[in-house]
């Protein structure tokens, strides 16, 4: 069950899809860690469920909502945790550290944002995160088509060591991730 408050720090008039986004998010993060159907996030908002359809016409498009902010929440901690390092190469692996870490601390969000069929750009939205990742290998690389291997290599990495440690195939380690995630090991300089 859903429990969000409906006071009015929750939900005022005008922003009834950021209150049915916040609560979707929630559910999420709750003990059944799934996403709310609309009347679920309906009661939990307060509003009917007629409120809902007026923002998502069905479960898909509120799953597919969820999922973008979850796509900007993870470009937003990625940022974050390059620039803490001062970019570069160091920033590089900690965009994937944090993709990983993302992963572990939002197990349902994370699942959700890869299950929603065509990729986010392909429908008209854009994926920070990716852009963060071209951004970043575009840098790193100078060559076009090396970026565009390298940021593949990277992601692959990145999501298939996240999958692995939900899926509680390897251990979920911070030192696992910082040793599995490190540049010089990933990439190192040919000579």
């Amino acid at each position: 069950m859903i429990t969000v408050s409906t006071s009015n720090e929750a939900y005022h008039h005008g922003n009834l899809r950021d209150a049915l986004l916040a609560a979707g998010l929630s559910a999420l993060e709750g003990a059944e860690g799934k996403a709310p159907s609309l009347r679920e996030l309906a009661r939990a908002v307060g509003v009917s469920p007629t409120a809902v359809y007026r923002h998502f016409p069905d479960k898909h498009a509120l799953d597919k909502a969820l999922a973008l902010e979850g796509l900007q929440l993870l470009g937003q901690e990625q940022a974050e945790a390059a620039a803490k390092v001062g970019g570069g190469s160091a920033g590089f692996a900690e965009t994937g550290r944090a993709y990983v870490r993302f992963a572990l601390a939002h197990p349902a969000l994370f699942r959700l944002m890869f299950t929603q069929g065509e990729p986010i750009e392909h429908a008209g939205h854009a994926d920070p995160a990716r852009e963060l990742l071209t951004a970043n290998t575009r840098a790193l690389a100078g060559d076009p088509e090396k970026a565009e291997t390298l940021a593949l290599q990277a992601w692959s990495i990145a999501h298939g060591l996240a999958m692995l440690m939900l899926d509680g195939r390897i251990p979920a380690d911070d030192a696992l991730i910082e040793r599995m995630l490190d540049t010089r090991s990933l990439f190192p300089q040919s000579g």
